[in-house]
């Protein structure tokens, strides 16, 4: 078993996702401004099995997408210092290059690779792999974005309000 950097405790103390949409049970190394690698270990109790695929259990590949995602946005909470509550959120921005290797099934190990690639302002670009025994499963080129919801919010009532005249 791979030394425990970051527990669940503190992963949900970084993001704001939580069951059943939190998909990182752990981070086992970080190397700061660089680089972390995490874990999501793939249980049968996942709520989206029954759907995909009842006969033959796969891990969707936009979930796969999402817990790369998640790991970038530990390794953006570690790097700045912002935590779940503190007004931002780490936002899904973009998908580049993503490629799909390997079905990924209940009982598997899901490891996370992920790499800042660049930063520019609250854009940042990482380079991802997801990876079960060694195997590659996925990789992508993942960018994720540092947004204040309140600004959102403010946007969001401005749109209704557009809307309802």
């Amino acid at each position: 078993m791979s030394q425990t950097i970051f527990d669940i405790r503190e992963i949900m103390g970084m993001l704001s996702h939580r069951y059943p949409f939190l998909l990182v049970d752990r981070v086992i190394a970080y190397d700061k401004g660089k680089s972390l690698v995490a874990v999501k270990n793939v249980s049968f109790n996942e709520p989206f099995f029954p759907g995909h695929f009842p006969e033959v259990p796969t891990m969707p590949g936009v979930l796969i997408l999402e817990a790369l995602a998640q790991a970038c946005g530990v390794l953006t909470s570690q790097e700045t210092g912002i935590r779940d509550g503190s007004g931002v959120i780490f936002y899904f921005a973009g998908i580049d290059n993503a490629r799909f290797k390997r079905i990924v099934v209940p009982g598997d190990q899901l490891v996370l690779h992920v790499k800042i690639d660049k930063i520019k302002r609250n854009l940042w670009r990482f380079i991802a792999k997801a990876t079960v025994d060694n195997e590659l499963a996925c990789e992508a080129d993942l960018m994720c974005v540092l947004k204040y919801p309140a600004n959102y919010e403010a946007a969001a009532a401005a749109v209704v309000e557009t809307q309802a005249e």
